[in-house]
């Protein structure tokens, strides 16, 4: 062997070992073909050739190139193939060895043309075809199956017309293109493998996101939605953040990886709500555990009921026989009776979260539940139970300190879930974004009341689209879902206490980035005007 052969091998080989380096480091499938194909032609200096890839019996065009044509297709060219697939198999079932690529995959070698207008082996007539239609010669040809680190067939690299470096004639490919060639045909497979199996995995888990999600969503018919519609908010968010060009974000520019991130986080904020018990999140009511309690004060009051017309009929019979009843005459228990009504009446008041319950209310809540009745054993029970009468008590909501504890302790339950899982290094921050939407910037939040200078741009978004949801939706039994004026009111409000980062919902307002949630998943009745400069004037 010459030197200058020597040296042109070496130089292939070294050739070879960059693209095989830029092959492991590439991570867009595009791109990924068009560093294998166009690296097949740099190593054997083809003018043309085309990649397919594998596709149940048939083999789909992926890119093409020619560089005497000017041809480029697929890839990253934005030009899609128009070419129809190529079958494995013939009409018969037997293979598809009359094709050069198609023998190539059923007999899993390589095959090589030196021309094609010599050959008898294969049917080349649509190759001819379109050296008519062209004016190009397709001669020689090369094609290499491409094998996985399993020895499965996953597509075929397929080269054309060698091209002589010195004449600049066509010349069939050489041994030792075909050695060169089917090594980067190895390395190419397990390559595209690797990115598939990547791909496979990121679609696994980012599947098995919305199946939690959704199975929280299911839980709870009082929130259904919230954790799947979270996620449109806060991106729609960020997206602003990214396109803002002011003093305020002007410099703060979210990747693709931190989108994804930030993304994985808000469909994943709540997971924690998994250990929520489901009679704490649908609290409808007070007094409803498995039921609604009121049921059972209203029993014990028919029994009061009961009593007091027991206690009027004997009042009566007893006086049957001395007087006639006078006009006016209670024996009965009407008043008693009205007066059962009108506490049977106030206790389903104070059963309802929407119901104020002051101090004043409280006494008389107290008043009732001191009340006896007596069970047909001779057993007396109060009114109201001691844990009846707590409940009953609750201020505002359904909720007691308790329980909504409970329910604030998902999201120190979501950030400990998630604290759990091996995230990739770029999905890293994942639980600190999710495990932190209902911490606030004065660092009175929850679940680590973590102060505004320690909170991730991307955890504030997340609580301002948590707020924004839960403001919005119409899933709510217990409340009418608000206006968009409404819900930025309350907003603007929360953040003048504290609450939400005033930057970011000024941002929020003035960039509109709520529009396109709104008119897709609000009812039209929310879609009001918002007055941006009364609500920003409550900022101030």
């Amino acid at each position: 062997m010459s030197d200058p052969t020597s040296h042109r091998l070496l130089h292939r080989i070294e050739r070879l070992n960059a693209i095989g380096t830029a092959l492991s480091a590439e991570t867009d499938t595009p791109r990924l073909l068009e560093i294998i194909l166009l690296g097949a032609k740099e190593l054997t200096g083809a003018d043309g050739g085309s990649l397919y890839i594998l596709a149940g019996r048939a083999l789909n065009f992926e890119l093409i190139h020619t560089t005497s044509l000017g041809l480029h297709m697929g890839g990253t060219s934005g030009r899609p193939v128009t070419f129809p697939p190529i079958p494995l198999d013939l009409a018969d079932g037997a293979p598809n060895l009359h094709n050069v690529v198609t023998t190539a995959i059923n007999e899993q070698r390589l095959v090589n043309v030196p021309d094609a207008y010599q050959d008898q082996r294969f049917d080349f007539s649509g190759t001819r075809a379109f050296d008519q239609r062209t004016g190009y010669r397709s001669q020689s040809f090369l094609s290499v199956p491409m094998q996985d680190h399993e020895g499965k067939i996953i597509g075929a690299l397929q080269l054309l017309n060698a091209i002589d470096p010195a004449t600049g004639r066509v010349i069939p490919f050489s041994s030792e293109d075909e050695g060169l060639v089917a090594s980067l045909a190895s390395q190419a497979a397990i390559a595209l493998t690797r990115k598939r199996l990547i791909d496979g995995l990121k679609e696994l888990l980012q599947a098995l996101i919305r199946l939690i999600a959704n199975a929280i969503d299911d839980k709870s018919p009082h929130t259904g939605g919230h954790c799947r519609r979270v996620p449109a908010i806060t991106m729609a968010l960020a997206r602003a953040v990214n396109a803002d060009d002011g003093p305020r974000f002007g410099t703060v520019h979210f990747t693709e990886q931190e989108m994804e991130e930030l993304e994985m986080a808000a469909w994943l904020h709540d997971c924690g709500k998994i250990t929520t018990p489901e009679f704490v999140v649908d609290k409808h009511t007070k007094l409803e555990t498995i039921f609604d309690r009121i049921h059972l004060v209203d029993a014990r009051i028919e029994i009061l009921r009961r009593d007091l017309e027991i206690a009027g009929l004997k009042a009566r019979l007893a006086a049957a026989g001395s007087a006639p009843a006078q006009p006016g005459d209670d024996s009965g228990g009407g008043a008693d009776q009205q007066r059962l009504d009108e506490q049977q009446e106030f206790l389903r008041r104070c059963n309802v979260g929407g119901f104020f319950v002051d101090n004043q209310a409280r006494e008389q809540l107290a008043a009732i539940a001191g009340q006896r009745i007596r069970l047909a054993g001779g057993e007396e029970l109060p009114l109201l139970t001691e844990n009846e009468l707590y409940n009953l008590s609750v201020a505002r909501g359904t909720l007691t300190d308790e329980e909504r504890q409970i329910i604030n302790n998902h999201s120190d339950a979501s950030l400990r879930m998630l604290e759990t899982l091996p995230f990739p290094d770029y999905l890293r921050r994942v639980p600190e974004i999710a495990g932190g939407h209902h911490e606030r910037m004065d660092g009175k939040g929850y679940p680590r009341g973590v102060p505004a200078g320690q909170l991730s741009l991307q955890s504030r978004i997340l609580a301002i689209a948590d707020i924004f949801e839960a403001l919005t939706a119409s899933d709510r039994v217990y409340r009418k879902p608000n206006t968009l004026s409404e819900t930025l009111t309350i907003m603007a409000r929360m953040c003048r206490e504290g609450h939400i980062d005033r930057e970011l919902l000024t941002l929020l307002i003035d960039s509109e980035a709520y529009l396109d949630y709104a008119r897709q998943l609000l009812r039209p009745e929310q879609l009001d005007t918002v007055d941006r400069a009364r609500i920003l004037a409550i900022l101030d």
